[in-house]
C-alpha cells in the first residue's frame, strides 16, 4: 500500500495531511526518514509519525458509523470558502473516516462513514437503494411520473447541479420506489428510492421539469435507516447491520473475483 494511503488508512490523518507529514520529514520507516509518498509499505515495515509508532489495523477490522448530517455542512475535508464541513462537526476520532457518497450543502440526513477505503468504494459503486424524503415546489406532472417510472436521459442536466460542475448529460434509471406523502397546489412531498448516487441526481432530475427541490433528506441507504438519530449525532452499526454488511461484501468480492 502506498505510504500516504497507509497513513490515512491507519491513523486520524487525511491523505493530504499524510502528504504534508511526509514532505516535512515527520515520517520514518524502520527509523529512516522517507519523503516518497508512493513508497510501498511492506508487512514488516515499522512506520512512525513524529516519533510515535503507527499501529496498523488488524486484517478484516472494520468500523462503520451512521451520521445525521445537518444542512449547511459540506461532505469534504476542507472548503476554500471556509464553510463548515462534517469534519468540523464529527468527534475527532472519526477525522480519518471516509464518507460513503455525498450529500450536498443544502441536503441533510443519513451519511455512512467508514475507516475502510475498500468498503467505502464498494458501497459507493453498488446499486443499493438510497431513500430520500424530498419536497418540491410544484405538483407532480405526468412527465415527472413517466420519467420516474421509466427513466430518462437528459442532454443538458446542468440545472440543479453545482455551478462549477462539468457534468452536462445525465442518464437517470427508473426510480425503485415513489410514494407521495403530501400534495398541495404549491408543493409536493415525496419519498423516493433510487439505486444510484450521481452528482445532485434528484435536484437535476426535478430541475429538468422546472421544479426546485426545497428539502432533501436521506433516510435510508440499503438496510441502514436513519430512524430517530438526532441531527449532528453519530452511532455505530449494530451487530445485525455488521453481519448483513459482511454478507454483502462477501458476495461483491466473489463477483469481482469471477470477473477478474
Amino acid at each position: 500500500m502506498r505510504l500516504n494511503k497507509y497513513i490515512s488508512h491507519n491513523s486520524k490523518y487525511s491523505r493530504r495531511e499524510a502528504d504534508r507529514l511526509i514532505e516535512a520529514g515527520d515520517v520514518k520507516i524502520n527509523a529512516q526518514k522517507v519523503t516518497d509518498y508512493g513508497y510501498d509499505v511492506k508487512d514488516n515495515d515499522k512506520v512512525t509519525i513524529k516519533g510515535k509508532a503507527l499501529i496498523p489495523k488488524k486484517a478484516g477490522e472494520l468500523t462503520m458509523i451512521v451520521y445525521n448530517k445537518p444542512r449547511g455542512v459540506l461532505v469534504t475535508k476542507k472548503d476554500d470558502r471556509g464553510r463548515a464541513t462534517i469534519y468540523h462537526k464529527l468527534p475527532g476520532k472519526f477525522r480519518h473516516f471516509i464518507p460513503v457518497g455525498r450529500l450536498d450543502y443544502a441536503s441533510e440526513g443519513l451519511l455512512i462513514l467508514t475507516d475502510s477505503p475498500e468498503v467505502a468504494d464498494i458501497l459507493m459503486r453498488s446499486d443499493l437503494p438510497r431513500s430520500y424524503n424530498i419536497k418540491i415546489d410544484k405538483p407532480l406532472s405526468q412527465d415527472m411520473i413517466d420519467a420516474m417510472m421509466n427513466g430518462i436521459t437528459i442532454d443538458d442536466a446542468r440545472a440543479g447541479g453545482h455551478e462549477k460542475s462539468n457534468i452536462k448529460q445525465m442518464e437517470f434509471k427508473p426510480f425503485a420506489e415513489v410514494f407521495v406523502r403530501s400534495e398541495k397546489p404549491k408543493y409536493t412531498k415525496l419519498r423516493v428510492t433510487i439505486t444510484e448516487g450521481k452528482n445532485r441526481e434528484l435536484r437535476r432530475f426535478f430541475a429538468h421539469f422546472g421544479a426546485n427541490v426545497l428539502d432533501l433528506k436521506r433516510v435510508a441507504y440499503g438496510d441502514i435507516e436513519l430512524n430517530n438519530l438526532p441531527e449532528n449525532k453519530t452511532r455505530y452499526f449494530t451487530r445485525k447491520e455488521y453481519d448483513e454488511l459482511h454478507k454483502f461484501l462477501k458476495e461483491v468480492r466473489k463477483i469481482d473475483k469471477t470477473r477478474a
